[in-house]
């Protein structure tokens, strides 16, 4: 079980698959890295790799 801090700036988000700190995106709550393993196998719907 974790305290929370009286602190807002030391919470901070996790993804949830890795709990990896860095590039989380809100919208998904996944990182950078998790998001695009869920996007290229299908895992969310409308997703799609951009290439120009």
């Amino acid at each position: 079980q974790q305290r929370t801090s009286k602190y807002k700036t030391r919470n901070y988000y996790r993804c949830r698959k890795c709990g990896r700190p860095r590039a989380y995106m809100r919208k998904f709550g996944l990182c950078r890295i998790c998001l695009r393993d869920h996007a290229h196998e299908g895992h969310i719907p409308g997703m799609t790799k951009s290439s120009w």
